[in-house]
């Protein structure tokens, strides 16, 4: 048995699991709060049971601050989740006298996790963003009326709440008009949520890229890291079903701006578009915390979860100066129907499509040594997939016998 402290990930998916099985290697124990159900099939995590509410900040609080998790003192806490990062940052003192944290800022934390705040100290670092505009009050649709631009992104301040609220969806709503708007701006306020209006910058998926790093005591960057994104779903909005390794210095400079400007600490990553109408990188979001895209960094050579979690235990290592360049990560149920959608639009046929494919590929759940999750979410989208298609060949059957 391992003489180190257990780990417990709070929330997550891909990046949970890539955290469970590099800590694991270590013959770490690992527990998970709030995790994607199929990551609890790997051999390397146990799932902490936590009833299912609309407010899992104070649920997962009171389960770490509560009996079920007393067998677990002295263990080190990560944040896999903006839930998990929140609960860390609300609770700090009171989860410090019980777990191991990483170093924090609490108030950049924060900061960054409020969209609109992460926009508006952007701009003042002079780090480019889309044209925002913030809305507190319907009248303030009216008074940007004219300055707006369409497609627009009518965004949540907090996207932990956002998914509260419309479990299963994406992170925010795309409008192409006013009418549009009014509906999705009502939607989203009428639900308590508190929204920004953003510039939807329509360039290819390639042109998202990211940086990570840790920012040590110092606000020093103790490594560098950036990748691309190949592909996403829905194309031009959806969640990344194709990445790749490189390096692009100029994607850190813009990070790095945001990060000491805000005094983020710990992990940091943010998120960037190529604007190709000025040439420039336009910021997404930032996060501080381990991302989906976790897998990627770790095959790549960067193994967070264990530089993160040694380094609160007190044994830090260091990171490789180098990485591989080159490497992909690739989602390949996602990156299907990305295919199908670019196929339909007629941006990408199959030749293309399969060339793209033709290297080598890291998977972020397959893994012959650990096949439980894959299995579980395969059967978990294949039975979410089939009672969907019976919905509605019975809505279809309904729609036909009312018309006759």
């Amino acid at each position: 048995m391992s003489t180190r402290p257990p780990a417990i990930v709070l929330g997550g998916d891909s990046n949970a699991l890539s955290i469970a099985r590099s800590l694991g290697r270590l013959g770490v124990e690992v527990f998970g709060i709030g995790v994607a159900p199929f990551v609890g099939r790997s051999r390397h995590l146990k799932l902490i049971e936590v009833a299912d509410s609309r407010d899992p900040e104070a649920d997962w609080a009171a389960c770490l601050l509560g009996r079920a998790t007393d067998h677990l003192q002295g263990a080190v806490v990560l944040a896999g989740s903006d839930v998990g990062l929140v609960v860390l940052a609300r609770h700090r003192q009171e989860l410090a006298e019980r777990f191991a944290l990483d170093i924090s800022d609490v108030d950049s934390q924060l900061t960054m996790l409020d969209k609109l705040r992460t926009y508006e100290v952007a701009r003042d670092a002079g780090v480019p963003t889309p044209m925002f505009w913030r809305i507190d009050t319907p009248s303030d649709l009216e008074r940007h009326r004219t300055a707006l631009v369409y497609p627009l992104i009518v965004k949540p301040l907090l996207s932990h709440h956002f998914q509260s609220a419309f479990p299963g969806l994406s992170k925010f709503r795309v409008v192409s008009g006013e009418d549009e708007l009014l509906e999705a701006y009502g939607e989203l306020t009428a639900a308590g949520l508190a929204v920004m209006l953003v510039e939807k910058i329509q360039m290819p998926d390639d042109h998202l890229c990211s940086y990570y790093t840790y920012l040590d005591e110092s606000y020093t960057a103790l490594f560098d890291f950036t990748k691309r994104v190949i592909r996403r779903n829905p194309p031009g909005m959806g969640v990344g079903t194709y990445h790749i390794t490189d390096w692009n210095p100029e994607v850190r400079d813009a990070a790095m701006r945001l990060f000491k400007a805000v005094g983020l600490q710990g992990l940091a990553n943010a998120e960037f578009i190529r604007d190709d109408r000025d040439g420039r990188l336009k910021l997404i979001e930032c996060n501080a915390r381990f991302t989906a895209a976790n897998p990627l960094v770790t095959a790549a050579g960067l193994d967070l979860a264990k530089f993160v979690y040694l380094r609160i235990i007190g044994s830090p290592v260091e990171l490789p100066r180098q990485y591989t360049v080159g490497l992909r990560l690739l989602y390949p149920s996602d990156d299907v129907r990305a295919f199908l959608a670019l196929r339909t639009r007629g941006k990408l046929g199959p030749v293309g499509w399969l060339r793209s494919l033709a290297h080598r590929q890291t998977f972020a759940y397959a893994r012959w040594d650990d096949p439980g999750p894959a299995v579980s979410r395969a059967l978990l989208r294949s039975s979410r997939g089939l009672r969907k298609a019976i919905g509605t060949v019975r809505a279809r059957t309904r729609t036909e016998a009312g018309s006759n």
